[in-house]
Order: C-alpha cells, then structure tokens, then sequence
C-alpha cells in the first residue's frame, strides 16, 4: 500500500508541474518541446520487439532487438541478442540538457557516450563518439559510430561501428522488422 501511495504521488507531481501558472493564477501550457526531445519522442516509437539480421563481419547472424521506453518516459533501452553470441548488450538512449545521447553498456567492458544528430526528414540518427568510462589500453576498443535509419513503423536499420584498438574499425549493418 504504503509503494502504492508514493507512485500516487509522484504522478499527480509529474501531472502538476506540466502545467504552468501565470502571475494572474491561471494555468497556461509549458513551452514546446526542444528539438532533441521532440527527436527522443520520435525515436522512442522504435518501441517493440525487433528480429533480423546482422550484416557485416558475421553475415546473415539472426538477432533479436528488444526496444523498451522506461523511467517514465525518460529513456529508450535497446537490448540486442544473437543465438550466435552469448553477450547482451545494452544501450540507453535520453535526453541531455538540448543533446540527444546514448550511452552503451558494451560487452568489451567499456560505456561510450554519444551525441546523436538527426536527419531534417526525421528519419536517421547519427551518434558519435564522446568520451568513454572504463575506456583501458588492454581492451579491443570501443564502439565510436551509431546510425539508426527509420524506414517506415515497422522497418528500421541499425548500423554499429566499432573502433578497434590498432585503428581499424569494424562492424555490420542490423536490418530489423518489427514482431507483431
């Protein structure tokens, strides 16, 4: 009961503060959504469940793409497996300040930070490499390159680009259909 009540809470809070008040004490909307949120609401209708394969270094790898809006609305998760692999890695997408970002929780040990950029169609996002947390010379590398290209609701492509150590760099393509 007592969970039940500060759930209660804190959504008439959030419910409270989307409405602003004048001087006069009448209720006026808040502003319009920055650009980077408007781009984060667009890609959080990526929501769902996703199969396809990898293209690239390992051709034709089947995957699944799980996509799942989480902390009320505040961040996209993006959660990838393969029968062909026994990682899972994950990847949390948000807003930061008037900067779109991701942050990857790789299987090399490492979490790159990106900043996205988005097409003027609305329909590709491009994330670049920032900065890194447990980035150690001994490692492979990092992931440096993101590109989420939406076809259409229920087609996308992914495309990850991984900075290996020596220069090189490495990755593949996900072509992805929605699970209805």
């Amino acid at each position: 009961m007592k969970v039940q009540m500060w759930m209660f809470a804190l959504l008439l809070a959030l419910a409270a503060s989307a409405v602003a008040q004048t001087p006069a004490g009448n209720a006026v909307a808040v502003k319009a959504a920055s650009p980077a949120q408007q781009s984060f609401n667009q890609l959080k209708t990526l929501a769902g469940h996703w199969t396809g394969t990898l293209n690239g270094a390992a051709d034709g790898v089947p995957l699944d793409v799980n996509l799942r809006v989480t902390s009320l609305g505040n961040t996209l998760m993006h959660e990838m497996k393969s029968t062909a692999a026994p990682d899972d890695p994950i990847t949390m997408f948000t807003i930061d300040g008037d900067k779109l970002v991701l942050t990857h929780y790789c299987d090399a040990g490492n979490q790159p930070h990106m900043v996205g950029t988005v097409s003027p169609d609305g329909k590709t996002y491009s994330f670049d490499f920032v900065s890194a947390t447990n980035l150690l010379p001994t490692q492979h590398g990092h992931m440096q390159h993101v590109v989420f290209n939406i076809i259409d609701a229920d087609h996308h492509t992914e495309k990850w680009e991984f900075a290996m150590a020596d220069g090189r760099t490495m990755g593949g393509l996900l072509d992805l259909k929605r699970v209805k």
